[in-house]
């Protein structure tokens, strides 16, 4: 999920990198919004960031999606992951030099055997929160009290997946081993914060019918399994609804694949018109048998709180769009158009096929998901035009008659 509109920006030390080209604006409706300095041409980076926190999906994770555990670079071959989504042990893939794993540089946490793709991954996330959060031998002992909450979250939050209850686990292990915890609570602080009713939403929008009791019930684990007096306020029934919200209202999906990774590099291959075409046509029936057998689920999915990708506001028309080109978490904000100095930055909410729907249909799922009603150009411009498509009508009919069974 992206963040919504009308957000307070964090504060600067999201290890943001290549942001020369933008700027922070306060806006006297909007409040914070994110503006270019220099003009853009399609297709060009605006900037590329790290993310403040973020977190593998905990399903993702257990369904062998095997990603680095601090930045979510996907750790099979391609040919492993292309065996697994595909159902196909035999599958051979042709140029096994197109793909980018280094399996040689793969490392473990020697407490716990957590696996990244570096060591310099390793280390990183050992200073930041993996000393707090480390299990050592008890990471299979399911009475642990971190193994609890994760299960339980399992239990809760069924795929498809939007957030990871481990977000929050995370946060309060980089507080708990920051030297300066002033200003990494600023960081925290600075996100999208909503009102009590908005709040109640996200958490019912995230865990469902009983929300509360669940919200309860993982306030309980989480306190049990790292309560940290200078976060008091975030155990708290108000304090947990409001981080829980914070991160479902905030968090950006993040997407990496070694095949993603290995067709990229094959488009890149100079090839006879011949080979060209023979392998085009073996990728795009791989593709197929993939979502035959594992659907839309192929990436090593999660989420993260990005500063800057958290200060643009949602356009049904965007200028730009997030995007994971380096295959692991640092975010990639592409220009979909010319962009020109000064110009405010938009991205959308909405996914490509809901971007197409009608106004009302548009309207009624940023309502739902992102608790605000649209009033950009393109919204503006078919204020006057049909509520609902026919096709429209008949999804809210059936979805009508779902809710009354």
């Amino acid at each position: 999920m992206a963040a919504p509109m009308d957000h307070e920006a964090p504060h600067e030390s999201g290890t943001p990198m290549d942001i020369s080209g933008v700027t922070i604006v306060q806006d006297p409706v909007k409040g914070k919004c994110l503006h270019a300095t220099r003009s853009f041409k399609q297709g060009e980076i605006i900037f590329r960031e790290k993310p403040v926190v973020s977190c593998q999906f905990l399903w993702n994770a257990m369904y062998k999606y095997t990603a680095c555990d601090h930045c979510m670079r996907s750790m099979e071959t391609a040919e492993a992951m292309s065996r697994r989504l595909a159902n196909s042990p035999s599958l051979v893939l042709p140029f096994p030099q197109c793909c980018a794993i280094k399996q040689e540089e793969h490392v473990t946490c020697p407490h716990c055997q957590v696996a990244y793709c570096t060591e310099s991954c390793r280390q990183e996330a050992w200073n930041k929160y993996h000393r707090v959060l480390c299990l050592g031998p008890s990471v299979h002992d399911s009475e642990h009290p971190l193994n609890k909450l994760a299960e339980t979250w399992r239990n809760i939050h069924y795929p498809p997946e939007t957030a990871s209850i481990m977000m929050i686990a995370r946060m309060i292990a980089m507080v708990k081993q920051a030297a300066d915890k002033d200003n990494l609570l600023r960081t925290f602080a600075g996100f999208c914060q909503a009102t009590t009713n908005q709040e109640e939403h996200m958490s019912h929008k995230l865990l469902g019918a009983e929300f509360q009791d669940q919200l309860e019930l993982l306030r309980g684990l989480m306190g049990e399994a790292l309560y940290e007096e200078n976060l008091d306020q975030w155990f708290t029934p108000d304090g947990f609804r409001s981080i829980f919200a914070m991160i479902g209202r905030n968090g950006q999906g993040i997407g990496t694949s070694s095949l993603s990774v290995y067709v990229h590099n094959c488009d890149a291959l100079e090839l006879p018109t011949q080979d060209r075409e023979k392998l085009d046509t073996f990728i795009d029936q791989l593709y197929v048998d993939i979502e035959q057998e594992s659907g839309t689920f192929l990436n090593c999915e999660g989420s993260g709180l990005y500063s800057l990708q958290s200060c643009c506001n949602h356009s049904c028309e965007p200028s730009a769009e997030p995007a994971f080109d380096e295959g692991n978490y640092v975010l990639s904000m592409r220009a979909l158009r010319d962009i020109t100095e000064g110009e405010e930055l938009f991205i959308c909410y909405l996914d490509e096929c809901e971007r197409t729907r009608s106004r009302h249909s548009r309207q009624k799922l940023l309502r739902e998901n992102y608790l605000f009603s649209c009033r950009c150009e393109k919204c503006i411009m078919e204020a006057e035009d049909p509520d609902v498509t026919s096709s429209e009508e008949e999804e809210d009919e059936e979805d009508g008659e779902g809710d009354e069974e």
